[in-house]
């Protein structure tokens, strides 16, 4: 008998319970602006504005001389393969399959996020894959006119971040040129803090957002990651520094390939004939870039 062939990618459908998973465990994937990707490599443009002047009567037209740039988006693969005996495909009442599918959808949603965002060291393709908005923080762009960490603010664990800290943080961005659709991103351990915090009149700062409005601080929404620390490398279980990042959507950058999507070779053929083993692959291909370092601020709880 004719085997079905099962091992081909398999895109995950509009509405699936991984895509619901991932979108609920990734600010990144939820917010960043998209830019879907034809090819492994893709040149985005950058504008950098338009200059405007008062014409008098009669007189000529100035003429804008500001440079545009642009930006390269490389995809890289985030991918794992699973080993599942045919017994336990065949006997066992749950669906498998579903389930390793879940859970991967939640420790890439946590991965993407911290090698967007709390990546510590350059991008080398591989155990970081992106330089992050953490890194490009910590470095100077004199082409967008930023100094190396101008928008890092840290405070130690023995101290509580204060009003002031919070306040600091959201001014980086309200007093740049970059300000746009500003979002907060935050590791859970920042609820604490904010719980605490409040106003000289006595409001909280931190308002729990309640049926389906979302969490808020200073008038704008916060998404909770838990990719949102510093690590080394890209993790799905980040241990560093806890961070809290403010930045305007249209520069977080999120190039999309392909997946996320789900391959299966079945345990009748191939090498897993003689051991009854069926192999599961999912994988996604992402690209990622912050537009302009005067678009995000982080806010860094260091011990």
């Amino acid at each position: 008998m004719a085997r079905v062939n099962l091992d081909v990618w398999v895109p995950e459908e509009q509405g699936s319970n991984v895509l619901k998973t991932i979108a609920l465990g990734s600010a990144v994937e939820a917010l960043a602006t998209k830019e879907s990707m034809a090819s492994d490599t893709k040149a985005v443009p950058v504008q950098n504005g338009v200059s405007v002047a008062v014409v008098a009567k009669g007189a000529a037209y100035g003429e804008d001389v500001t440079a545009d740039g642009e930006l390269i988006l490389q995809a890289r693969k985030f991918g794992t393969a699973i080993r599942m005996a045919d017994e336990d495909l065949k006997d066992a009442p749950a669906n498998i399959i579903a389930a390793k599918q879940e859970e991967w959808a939640k420790s890439y949603a946590t991965l993407i996020d911290n090698a967007c965002l709390g990546t510590t060291a350059v991008a080398n393709g591989t155990t970081v894959p992106f330089n992050s908005v953490y890194y490009k923080l910590t470095q100077a762009d004199a082409g967008a006119g930023y100094t190396a960490s101008a928008n890092i603010i840290k405070t130690a664990t023995t101290v509580a971040p204060s009003y002031d800290n919070f306040s600091a943080l959201i001014s980086k961005i309200e007093a740049g040129n970059a300000f746009g659709d500003l979002v907060v991103i935050a590791h859970p351990a920042f609820k604490a803090h904010l719980r605490q915090v409040k106003d000289t009149a006595g409001n909280p700062l931190f308002v729990q957002g309640r049926e389906g409005t979302p969490d808020s601080i200073f008038g704008y929404d916060i998404v909770w990651s838990r990719g949102a620390r510093t690590n080394a490398t890209a993790s799905s279980n980040p241990t560093g520094n806890a961070l809290m990042v403010a930045v305007s959507k249209e520069y977080l950058l999120l190039g999309t390939r392909s997946g996320p999507e789900s391959a299966l070779a079945g345990a009748d053929t191939g090498a897993a004939f003689l051991t009854d083993e069926a192999l599961l692959k999912m994988r996604a291909r992402r690209a990622f870039q912050l537009g302009n370092p005067n678009a995000a601020a982080v806010l860094e709880i260091v011990p």
